[in-house]
C-alpha cells in the first residue's frame, strides 16, 4: 500500500442512472458539488434497502458494477480510518470531517487499497481498486461490483444521499451518427 493517494483527473463528473434517494438528504450535510465524486462510473446492480430492524435483512449500501482492477475513489473528502480484510474481503473506510457529530463515514468493498490508515484523501482521489473475492461463495454480487455503504455512527444511510444532484444526472447528451448520404431527402437523422 502507498502513502499517497492518486489525485484523480476529474473529482466531478455525471454518473449512472440512479433511483430518488431513500433516505432525506437532510441526513447528509451539503457540500459544494466538488466535494463530491462517484466511487466508480457504474451501473447501479443494487440500490439501498434499509432494513426494518437493525439486525433484519436489507441492503446498507448500493453496489456498483465495476470488473477487478477498477480504480476506486473517494466520493468524499476525509481521513482514512480503516483498511483491512473483514470476512476475506479488503474494506476500506473513509470519516469525512465536518460532517457532523459523529462524522459520516464511507465504506467501500472489495477493494485492494492504495492508502493507509491515517491518510488525507480528496474527492476523487483514487484510494484503491476492485478486487475479485477469494471465491464464488464469498462474492457479493452475481458479477464483480463495488459495495458502497454510508453511515453516520450506527445508523446506516443511503449512500447516494452524500452526492449533490447534478452528480445523480443521466450524464451528457451525446451526438449520433446522421443516416444516409447527407444530400437531398435522405439527410437528416432517424
Amino acid at each position: 500500500m502507498g502513502g499517497t493517494p492518486v489525485r484523480a483527473a476529474e473529482a466531478g463528473g455525471t454518473a449512472p442512472p440512479a433511483t430518488a434517494p431513500a433516505t432525506p438528504p437532510a441526513a447528509v450535510t451539503p457540500t459544494p458539488p466538488g466535494d463530491r465524486a462517484w466511487p466508480v462510473r457504474a451501473l447501479i446492480v443494487r440500490g439501498w434497502d434499509p432494513p426494518a430492524t437493525p439486525y433484519g435483512p436489507g441492503h446498507r449500501g448500493i453496489d456498483l458494477a465495476a470488473p477487478r482492477g477498477t480504480d476506486v475513489r473517494a466520493a468524499a473528502p476525509g481521513r482514512i480510518s480503516y483498511v483491512g480484510r473483514i470476512a476475506d474481503r479488503g474494506v476500506l473506510t473513509i470519516d469525512h470531517t465536518g460532517t457532523g457529530d459523529p462524522p459520516l463515514r464511507t465504506t467501500y468493498e472489495p477493494v485492494h487499497a492504495l492508502v493507509d490508515k491515517g491518510d488525507e484523501v480528496a474527492a476523487g482521489d483514487v484510494i484503491g481498486t476492485v478486487e475479485r473475492p477469494a471465491s464464488a461463495a464469498d462474492a457479493h454480487c452475481p458479477r464483480s461490483c463495488l459495495h458502497w455503504g454510508l453511515r453516520r455512527g450506527a445508523t446506516y444511510l443511503d449512500p447516494l444521499t452524500l452526492l449533490p444532484p447534478q452528480l445523480l444526472s443521466r450524464g451528457p447528451s451525446r451526438l449520433l451518427p446522421v443516416w444516409g448520404s447527407g444530400k437531398g431527402s435522405e439527410s437528416g437523422t432517424r
